[in-house]
């Protein structure tokens, strides 16, 4: 009887806790309406999606459907791991990763110190525009002009080096050129609009500090090492994070586009791997299974950089 009498009245508070919770959405019904479309968006091509995962432990078959399908447990994932081009993906893309992280990376912090540096307004502009402008190149587009670029036989760059004297080499067949052919082509199409996470952080820095150093004598090296570099610091910790939680995924898009039967040795990578597994050759559970393994190790490498960065700030070491 007295548990009877407990649960009764632990409904009771429950109902107007609820009431409550209710019309403090009703209160901020603004709030709610900016967040649902992003809200919804993650919901239905980021969380809706998953439930698709479980055809990495299934042999799908599309007629029989997901719950029709019969189950194969961790099969594909061993096929995976036994291939002979299982070593190859992951190094091609982790090395293509790494290349692309310690060349790009660093880019964009120079060149918002650089700009942060630059009083005339007028050039400051002017260069900022330029920087700024390949990022709204399309990926296509790019590619294309990649293309012409280094074409052996009508490429402006292919043209420049033999007017100078050198002998250029076959940037679009020759595999050992392919990664650092897309790597700089990304930095130059990216390391403009990264400088701008970069700028706002130095925005913030008090003019007083400045004023200060200049006074007791610091010279502009002396400032911009001392005051805006440890500005930078914790937006620069927060960006490395991301980038190493996401070491092997590498967009396959200008990959695919630069592929070529030549230079396939270095070129292909898992996301190339999983395109051409699932919707080319229509193996579809067992390209789910390598997409998940490579989302899986994402997420731990995430979740153990994390970690070693907070314990490094913690025993502070910055």
């Amino acid at each position: 009887m007295g548990t009877t009498n407990a649960a009764a009245g632990l409904q009771t508070q429950a109902q107007p806790q609820k009431r409550r919770g209710w019309r403090r959405i009703l209160r901020n019904w603004e709030l709610y309406a900016f967040i649902a479309p992003a809200f919804f968006y993650f919901l239905i091509f980021a969380y809706g999606p998953m439930y698709g995962i479980q055809i990495a432990f299934k042999n799908y078959v599309p007629t029989l459907g997901f719950a029709g399908s019969p189950w194969v447990g961790f099969d594909h994932f061993t096929r995976f791991f036994n291939s002979y081009y299982f070593w190859d993906l992951i190094w091609n893309t982790l090395s293509i990763s790494l290349y692309e992280l310690a060349v790009g990376f660093p880019i964009p912090i120079i060149l918002a110190l650089a700009f942060n540096e630059v009083k005339n307004g007028w050039f400051k502009k002017t260069v900022q525009t330029v920087t700024y402008a390949p990022h709204f190149i399309s990926v296509v587009v790019m590619a294309g002009m990649i293309i012409t670029f280094l074409s052996p036989s009508t490429g402006i760059i292919t043209h420049m080096l033999e007017w100078i004297g050198l002998d250029p080499p076959d940037f679009l067949t020759d595999p050992r050129w392919f990664k650092t052919m897309y790597v700089l082509s990304g930095v130059w199409q990216g390391a403009g609009w990264g400088t701008i996470i970069y700028l706002a952080a130095l925005s913030g820095v008090d003019p007083g500090l400045h004023e200060a150093a200049i006074i007791d004598g610091a010279s502009r090296f002396q400032r911009l090492r001392h005051i805006n570099i440890p500005t930078l610091v914790p937006t620069m910790t927060i960006l490395l994070i991301l980038n190493i939680g996401s070491l092997l995924s590498v967009g396959f898009e200008k990959i695919l586009l630069l592929q070529n039967p030549l230079n396939m040795e270095a070129s292909n990578i898992i996301a190339t791997f999983v395109y051409k597994a699932g919707l080319v050759d229509a193996q579809y559970s067992f390209s789910t299974a390598v997409g998940l393994f490579n989302s899986v190790i994402n997420c731990i490498l995430l979740v153990a950089i994390n970690q070693i960065v907070r314990r490094t700030s913690e025993n502070s070491l910055w």
